[in-house]
């Protein structure tokens, strides 16, 4: 299974911030949505992302003051990215290797989807379910 078939379906709404808005804006985004990250734009190319554990770093080193700064200035750069028709698996591998939670889906340069790890797993988790299921169907019926 490709990423393009795990995200075909969705909503064609993506929640992303440009590099210039101010953290304060992008965590109260972060928290309106209920969403781990955001992938950060300057004009129409993808820029960073910008997450969570963006704002932990920023709290530790610099205090509420980094509230004021730009998501450019604190997001994760540069955005590692997979296109359309990398396997899942793929993917999911790639994720943990470089430790990350989050994959922009980028086809021609433009931003087509987002993928996060939780979406990864549970396509994962279905599968394997699916077989297991598959598997107790043959025994029983043998």
């Amino acid at each position: 299974m490709t990423i393009a078939r795990l995200i075909e379906g969705r909503s064609q709404e993506l929640v992303s911030c440009d590099a210039g808005m101010s953290v304060r804006e992008a965590v109260a985004l972060l928290a309106e949505r209920r969403i781990g990250a955001l992938p950060v734009f300057r004009g129409s190319e993808i820029a960073g992302i910008f997450s969570e554990r963006d704002v932990v770093y920023q709290l530790a080193a610099h205090g509420p003051a980094m509230l004021d700064k730009t998501v450019g200035e604190v997001m994760t750069a540069p955005a590692i990215t997979v296109d359309p028709g990398t396997e899942v698996m793929d993917a999911l591998a790639l994720m943990t290797r470089r430790r990350i939670r989050h994959l922009p889906v980028v086809q021609g340069g433009a931003v087509r989807g987002f993928a996060s790890i939780g979406d990864l797993v549970k396509y994962r988790i279905d599968r394997i379910e699916s077989e297991a299921e598959a598997m107790r169907s043959y025994i029983q019926s043998a």
